[in-house]
């Protein structure tokens, strides 16, 4: 109690926020809707702030030279800054949390049993605070409002501070100057030549022509001629007169066309690296946007066995294949597939992959049981509901993979052994088996799910119709991790959450799904 006597209202404040779910909760609500790219809300805040921006800009360009409606400078000048300002303020406050350093300092003064210093920790917190005031997008927001200040009418001209503006909500502008940024130490490299090859070039031509070209009346005049003939525009306003002025106009032009030529280049191939990331992230957004998707991890032998035979899901695109080989990418984008060069083991990959929404099925295909471990254990991890089915090389690796998480573990190599041992000493029944298997629909082996609102909760085998559809029931499963019942008998009453196994023509499993309203797991 002597403590808390002790403490400010401020620090007690602080401590309240600190210690209050509400407030998190409000807090990261703002941080997700103005900071989160993935956050599906931001993109309407973003095209609300462009239109602002063009719109009150457009008003201002009009005002120049002619009279507006009174609502018109309100919306340009009031409305627009009022909206500009809310955004400031929510930036800034959104900038650090001055909180959560207090309750640090608290619980720490705790433990050792010494006089927390709220005041050093409070002041620390609000510098860094007011340090975002300096940062380039603080000062462009803060230059964009000030319009709204009308008797001071030299600040109308940072209106164009509104279009800059742009390059923060604008997502194609962002990636342009991500491109840039990414090639920064070429193009300064290139910068500096540039301004080398100017200064020299203004120099000579200042002190060969300076007494003979009329139109040469200071070194400024020099500079600017060498600026506009090295980037090769040649306006023609100013132009050597001496030979030894035409042999340098030679030398400069030629280093122009180079340099102009490397920049080029080095912004068209910063381009095209960056064009396959811009075509990922639009399939990754694309992908968690449904309710339910497919991640393939591994582009192998097992996957193109799986894709071949999963036709509806790849006419709907809702499957991403992730593999790191590089070649293994390019072959399944060549096959026709949707791939991403990326190394799904690892956490922050499958992170952007796996969103809490939707449901998930991830297949751990690759060629190594460590790499598919690692992925299970990764997945879990983001996602407890994420489903994974694993595909285990060693037999031996079959238990690791449950604990690792995985719901389901193939054995590749058992099942190829079984099969063909079954074709050795069972021939005719793997014939029919294979024949079940590759006549998709003739006959389909299918699972269907009964669910709460199914029609058949409660009902017997015998009362729910199955042989009048052509359906035979090989098992019933009692739940997702309960006993199989093969060959089930007649009178066995059917419960919610039991999963069917059928034999039977594609076109009659759908209907009887569709008028018993059963799901598939």
């Amino acid at each position: 109690m002597q403590e808390s006597r002790e403490n400010t209202f401020i620090t007690w404040l602080f401590l309240y926020l600190a210690r209050s779910t509400k407030y998190k909760d409000f807090k990261n609500f703002f941080r997700k809707l103005f900071k989160d790219t993935n956050n599906k809300y931001k993109q309407y805040i973003d095209y609300f702030l462009i239109f602002l921006i063009i719109s009150s800009v457009s008003i201002f360009i009009y005002e120049v030279k002619h009279p507006i409606n009174k609502w018109l400078e309100y919306y340009a000048v009031y409305f627009t800054s009022t909206v500009f300002l809310i955004e400031y303020l929510i930036n800034f406050w959104l900038y650090n949390n001055i909180h959560e350093e207090v309750l640090k300092e608290y619980n720490q003064a705790k433990v050792i049993k010494i006089q927390p210093q709220y005041f050093k920790v409070l002041s620390k917190a609000f510098l860094y605070k007011l340090s975002y005031i300096l940062t380039p997008v603080a000062i462009i927001d803060l230059l964009a409002i000030l319009p709204a200040y009308r008797p001071l009418r030299v600040l109308r001209i940072l209106v164009l501070f509104r279009f800059l503006k742009l390059l923060k909500h604008s997502k194609n502008l962002n990636q342009f100057i991500d491109v840039i940024n990414d090639r920064r130490f070429e193009l300064l490299t290139l910068f500096g030549v540039f301004l080398f090859v100017v200064f020299v070039g203004g120099l000579a031509i200042y002190i060969l022509e300076e007494t003979q070209n009329k139109n040469i009346n200071s070194f400024f005049d020099a500079i600017y001629w060498s600026f506009i003939t090295v980037t090769t525009v040649g306006y023609g306003d100013i132009s050597p007169v001496t030979t030894a002025g035409r042999v340098v106009s030679f030398i400069i032009i030629l280093l122009g066309i180079t340099m102009v030529s490397f920049a080029t280049s080095v912004i068209v191939s910063a381009f095209s690296e960056k064009l396959d990331e811009i075509k990922e992230d639009r399939v990754t957004k694309d992908l968690n946007k449904n309710s339910e998707f497919l991640i393939i991890c591994g582009y192998g032998q097992l996957t193109k066995m799986f894709l071949k035979n999963s036709l509806d899901l790849i006419a709907n695109n809702r499957y991403v294949i992730l593999d790191k080989s590089e070649e293994a990418t390019e072959q399944a984008k060549q096959d026709g597939y949707q791939a991403i060069c990326d190394d799904a083991s690892r956490f922050d990959v499958l992170k952007k992959f796996i969103n809490q929404e939707s449901k998930i099925t991830l297949l751990a295909l690759t060629g190594s049981d460590i790499e598919n471990i690692y992925i299970t254990l990764n997945a879990k991890s983001i996602k407890r509901k994420v489903r994974v089915i694993a595909a285990a090389r060693d037999a031996k690796l079959y238990k690791k993979y449950i604990r690792a998480g995985a719901d389901r573990v193939t054995l590749p190599n058992e099942i190829a052994s079984s099969v063909l041992s079954s074709a050795i000493t069972n021939p005719t029944v793997h014939k029919a088996f294979n024949a079940i298997l590759s006549s998709k629909n003739i006959s389909n082996i299918e699972e269907l799910y009964i669910n709460k609102n199914s029609k058949i909760v409660g009902k017997n085998i015998y009362n729910c119709s199955f042989k009048q559809h052509n359906l035979i029931i090989f098992a019933i499963k009692k739940g997702f991790k309960g006993e199989f019942i093969f060959n089930p008998k007649q009178d066995y009453v059917l419960e919610e959450n039991d999963i069917i196994i059928v034999l039977g023509h594609k076109v009659a499993i759908n209907y009887f799904r569709n008028i018993y309203k059963l799901g598939s797991y």
